[in-house]
């Protein structure tokens, strides 16, 4: 499996301070039976909630399904779900993630409150619906939970399928997808248009675009986020590489950098689910660690911000 800039600069940074050794620090304390210590969000068209801190596949889990590339990800899933994670992300974009995830949902001992969510990416009705049939195979399930139309590829052909999806119970919410800010125009219209449980883009403490129109869009419609790119690509961990986490991240419960940007966004008033992608158990225990304890209020979330600019 190639390594990717992301994961060369995160794991350069935590082997250079004691974030990772903290954070197993703090997840030890916390059982898997503490499912109620776990902070979720609600889901605006259901009421139903959803831990915070999500998995994203993107990269990550784009290796082989061989029982050698598999077993290496067994624990990193399987701490995921210990440490209450319910909603995995993946699409046919992501070459072999798909089957992966499949095949590591089949090992894990505990999976309870899996919340599944993928993608159509493709053109054409026909061929939209093969390709999400695919989706549930791979992935092993009879339903998907969320299904989204990525990156707004011919959207306007698959709403209409998946529309009558959730009316038939082949899946239980609708949303739709970017990861560019080229596309937030066109979203825009799509979310005060379209009848859409979820809209996932992209949101950290770097790129606060989606402040301006995305998130209030979401909280007036009252439309679930899923928030991808939280470490803008690794670039933060470069960003802050070598600098002091300021000591008054203890008062939000924060012991690494990781969970300070996590932290960040997961306190925005319309972030539902934050969606880092991982193949490594430190970073994963690190990531779910953000899930836990005190969020930044408003006036600690602009302090963040001016502190990262100050480095």
């Amino acid at each position: 499996m190639k390594t990717c800039k992301y994961t060369n600069a995160r794991r350069q940074f935590l082997k250079s301070t004691v974030a990772a050794t903290l954070a197993y620090s703090l997840l030890s304390q916390i059982t898997a039976g503490s499912e109620s210590r776990v902070i979720k969000k609600t889901i605006p068209s259901s009421a139903e909630r959803l831990s915070v801190i999500g998995l994203g596949t993107s990269r990550t889990f784009n290796v082989s399904d061989s029982a050698d590339s598999i077993s290496p990800l067994v624990e990193v899933i399987q701490t995921f779900f210990d440490r209450g994670g319910q909603l995995i992300d993946s699409s046919p974009m992501y070459g072999n993630a798909e089957s992966v995830t499949g095949a590591l949902l089949d090992q894990v001992k505990n999976k309870q409150g899996l919340f599944t969510a993928t993608k159509v990416w493709t053109n054409g009705k026909d061929e939209g619906t093969r390709q999400m049939q695919r989706s549930m195979q791979r992935m092993g399930v009879d339903h998907i939970d969320l299904m989204q139309i990525h990156n707004l590829r011919d959207w306007q052909t698959h709403i209409e399928t998946l529309v009558d999806w959730k009316a038939r119970g082949k899946i239980r919410y609708i949303g739709i997808t970017t990861s560019h800010g080229r596309y937030h125009k066109d979203l825009e219209a799509i979310m005060r248009q379209q009848p859409l449980d979820f809209v996932q883009f992209s949101y950290n403490i770097l790129d606060r675009a989606a402040e301006q129109r995305l998130l209030p869009i979401a909280q007036e419609k009252g439309i679930a986020t899923l928030i991808n790119r939280p470490y803008q690509r690794g670039s933060l961990f470069r960003l802050v590489k070598g600098k002091p986490l300021p000591e008054w991240a203890a008062e939000i419960d924060c012991v690494s950098w990781g969970q300070f940007f996590l932290k960040f966004i997961a306190s925005h008033p319309g972030v539902t689910c934050i969606i880092p992608a991982t193949s490594k158990l430190k970073h994963m225990a690190d990531n779910m660690a953000a899930g836990y304890g005190r969020l930044p209020d408003e006036n600690t979330r602009e302090r963040m911000i001016e502190y990262l600019a100050w480095l």
